[in-house]
C-alpha cells in the first residue's frame, strides 16, 4: 500500500516536497517511481530511484529541478520539487511494481 501526501497550491518558482508512505511490502527491495497526470493527458513518469537509492533518473522536463529520494528505515519515498512551473500542475502518484498511491494534487499558479 502507498499513501501520497504533500501536494498543494503554490506560485511559480516555489517549492514543494511530496511524500509517499509505504506499507505491506519490502520497501527496501523495491524500485520506486513518481508519476504525474495533468488533465487531458496520459500519466507519465517523472522519476525513479533504485532500491538502495544510489541510482536515480528523471524526465527531461524536471531534471535539475526535482529530486527523488527515499528513507528505507522509514519506508518513505520523497519528491523534492523546486522552481515549480505552471506546467508542473498535475496529480502526482508514487508507484511500485504492484501498487499505486492515491495521488496528490499539485497546482502551480503563474
Amino acid at each position: 500500500q502507498l499513501e501520497d501526501s504533500g501536494g498543494g497550491l503554490v506560485q511559480a518558482g516555489a517549492s514543494l516536497r511530496l511524500s509517499c508512505a509505504a506499507s505491506g511490502f519490502t520497501f527496501s527491495s523495491a524500485l520506486m517511481y513518481w508519476y504525474r497526470q495533468a488533465p487531458g493527458t496520459e500519466r507519465g513518469l517523472v522519476a525513479w530511484i533504485s532500491n538502495g537509492g544510489a541510482v536515480t533518473n528523471y524526465a527531461g522536463s524536471v531534471k535539475g529541478r526535482f529530486t527523488i529520494s527515499r528513507d528505507n528505515a522509514k519506508n518513505m519515498l520523497y519528491l523534492q520539487m523546486n522552481s515549480l512551473k505552471p506546467e508542473d500542475t498535475a496529480v502526482y502518484y508514487c508507484k511500485t511494481a504492484n501498487y499505486w498511491g492515491q495521488g496528490t494534487q499539485v497546482t502551480v499558479s503563474s
